[in-house]
């Protein structure tokens, strides 16, 4: 398949007899149940370097995550990591980043750590260096690519490195940045590494320096149904990112609405509202979820930047903000009872043999489309005025 998640016409037929016989309540259980099945899709994400170079913060930072909350991975000066450790998403369960055992050892053999932490779980790997990279580093990326996998170099720590220097005079901070990346880069030529790039990463401050970079290479590599699952599982720390959430989750749009096309064309009274209802709560669930705009995700974001969550939903301006229910949902829709109209006549339509199916799956497909798509770029510009206020809040 082509797409992280094909709606098949037999996915189809099963859902269209199995609502048949179902009463409202079941079925609209029956139609959450599959919109899920399209977050199956796994990724896998290994991280390694030195011991002390980062790597279990990284893995926090890149699942959203602090050092000390539940769910972390164990940091600390010297190695706690002794076999391969996977960590899951707090959102997105198909989502893992594997902590992995510290490269470095005076007998470390690339091709015998790969074995060990079984290289052909893994999407793509994070290979962290504290300063320069060593020929550990440069060992262990000559045989993943051997082995016909990605990898991406990151310098770590680089707000440590900024402090350090800011005392001179002379700093100019993307000048030393540049000098950063371009001493790692030639070192790494100089140990046979065609073409290196060196993304600069604070743990502490991911949503600066090179996370955009790297990100937007991991996306052109990945293959396509993985991109999505990627994108969602980022945290929501930049404008960039944003966007490209709001993208990713655009192109759902369609496939729910095929859905829901497919309910209207069964003739039981109050299906189609129900099932539209229930399909449109799911995804918007989604939305807020996956910008961060949920309760937890907010309190969270109140710890690190000072501000309340009352301070933050005052910036929010979508009809849903007040709550995800029936009445919110349906002002998408322009008036309830514009959307009574609609289903209604889509429930007269479909008893109609072969072409009333067609026009009342027609009517419905447009309707959640346009409901999701006012939902989606409300909830993408609240996410985008609560991510600038929390950045200004932090300088």
């Amino acid at each position: 398949m082509d797409d992280f998640y094909m709606i098949t016409q037999e996915d189809l037929d099963d859902i269209k007899e199995s609502i048949s016989t179902q009463d409202l309540p079941t079925a609209v259980n029956t139609i959450k149940e599959f919109l899920e099945k399209q977050d199956l899709v796994e990724l896998n994400v290994g991280v390694t370097g030195e011991s002390g170079s980062g790597k279990s913060t990284f893995v926090n930072a890149f699942r959203g995550l602090g050092d000390e909350e539940e769910g972390s991975a164990k940091t600390g000066p010297i190695e706690t990591t002794k076999k391969p450790e996977a960590y899951l998403h707090p959102k997105y369960k198909n989502v893992k980043v594997w902590d992995l055992p510290g490269i470095g050892t005076p007998n470390f053999k690339a091709d015998e750590y790969l074995k060990l932490v079984e290289f052909e779980r893994y999407d793509f790997f994070i290979i962290i260096a504290l300063d320069r990279f060593k020929e550990c580093h440069t060992q262990l990326a000559k045989e993943i690519t051997r082995m016909g996998k990605k990898f991406y170099f990151v310098r770590s720590k680089i707000d440590s490195s900024i402090d350090a220097e800011k005392r001179k005079k002379s700093f100019n901070e993307k000048n030393m940045l540049d000098i950063i990346r371009e001493d790692c880069e030639n070192g790494l030529r100089k140990a046979d590494i065609e073409d290196p790039v060196v993304f600069l990463i604070s743990n502490f401050e991911l949503g600066k320096y090179d996370l955009n970079l790297l990100q937007e290479r991991m996306e052109q590599e990945l293959p396509q149904h993985k991109r999505r699952v990627l994108m969602l599982a980022l945290p929501n720390i930049t404008l960039e990112i944003n966007e490209k959430k709001k993208k990713a989750l655009e192109e759902n749009i369609g496939k729910v609405a095929l859905l829901s096309a497919l309910l209207a064309t069964v003739p039981i009274p109050g299906l189609s509202a129900f099932a539209d209802l229930a399909i449109v709560t799911k995804e918007i669930e989604t939305y807020y979820s996956t910008f961060g705009l949920d309760d937890p995700s907010l309190q969270k974001l109140c710890e690190s930047s000072g501000k309340t969550i009352e301070e933050f939903k005052s910036l929010m301006k979508s009809p849903l903000s007040g709550g995800i229910n029936p009445a919110s949902i349906l002002s998408l829709a322009g008036s309830i009872s514009l959307f009574v109209a609609e289903n209604t006549v889509e429930y007269f339509v479909s008893v109609i043999p072969l072409l009333g199916s067609l026009v009342a799956g027609g009517m419905s497909y447009i309707s959640v489309s346009k409901m999701l798509k006012r939902a989606l770029d409300d909830i993408a510009e609240d996410a985008k005025n609560v991510l600038i206020a929390s950045v200004q809040s932090e300088v």
